[in-house]
């Protein structure tokens, strides 16, 4: 009965944020500050889910500015977790294959986001020119998932270069977000969820790495990401149980 309840709920509410949204991009189509906008809309749908999100980040990161966001990326959920913590004027970069979901498709489209060709390396290599290019010329941030599949379970999986090569090329920080496990958290027929926390790391400054030392760059990333990551879930165990006492 929980399953059937949320099944119609997510559905409706989705193709309404996605109609709506769409329409309202038209406006403005394109324009880097509707990804945040519509991500939290998305991001509301946790609690449908029973699943309490807490947010964690730096004082100051609404002033970030020019950066590449990189975070874990799990399942389909991340689309109700780490989308509340997206910010202002930070875009994303997601497969070609997006645009095709019926609904969402436009609205990601729309709003700015761009899409790439991953099964076309000249392709993929051009979206990357066109990230520092857009860095030069606009106040803008990308949001990236640099393991470039869902991990399901299996920790953070190996990195993939297009991320750090982008922002070592544009000279902007690396600023990584750290999503606590939800592989096999979610009951779809069980009211409450649980907790996931959602942080995000300080910046890293990429000014010392060159081109040459990108594999540097993205374990140093990595390990970071990894041992946060040990640390929520830890946190968020401890937390969980002490609840149910």
């Amino acid at each position: 009965m929980i399953l059937m309840f949320r099944a119609i709920f997510v559905v409706v509410y989705s193709i309404v944020i996605c109609v709506f949204g769409s329409i309202w991009c038209l406006f403005s189509p394109r324009d880097p500050r509707h990804v945040a906008t519509f991500g939290h809309l998305f991001g509301r749908l946790s609690w449908v889910f029973g699943i309490k999100v807490e947010l964690r980040k730096p004082k100051n990161a609404d002033k970030y500015g020019n950066a590449i966001y990189i975070a874990n990326h799990q399942n389909n959920y991340d689309m109700i977790t780490v989308a509340n913590i997206v910010q202002a004027r930070t875009v994303t970069v997601g497969k070609k294959s997006i645009l095709w979901i019926p609904f969402f498709g436009l609205l990601y489209w729309l709003t700015g986001n761009l899409l790439i060709d991953r099964n076309n390396g000249t392709k993929a290599y051009s979206t990357i020119s066109q990230l520092i290019d857009q860095f030069k010329k606009r106040d803008i941030a990308f949001w990236m998932f640099p393991e470039g599949t869902r991990s399901r379970g299996r920790g953070i999986l190996p990195f993939k270069p297009g991320a750090f090569h982008a922002a070592v090329a544009a000279g902007v920080p690396v600023i990584p977000v750290v999503v606590s496990n939800t592989h096999g958290k979610i009951n779809l027929n069980r009211l409450k969820n649980g907790l996931v926390i959602v942080e995000m790391l300080p910046p890293v400054d990429t000014s010392k790495y060159t081109m040459q030392s990108i594999r540097n760059l993205m374990t140093h990333c990595r390990t970071l990401m990894m041992e946060k990551l040990n640390i929520l879930n830890i946190e968020v165990e401890i937390r969980e149980k002490s609840s149910k006492l």
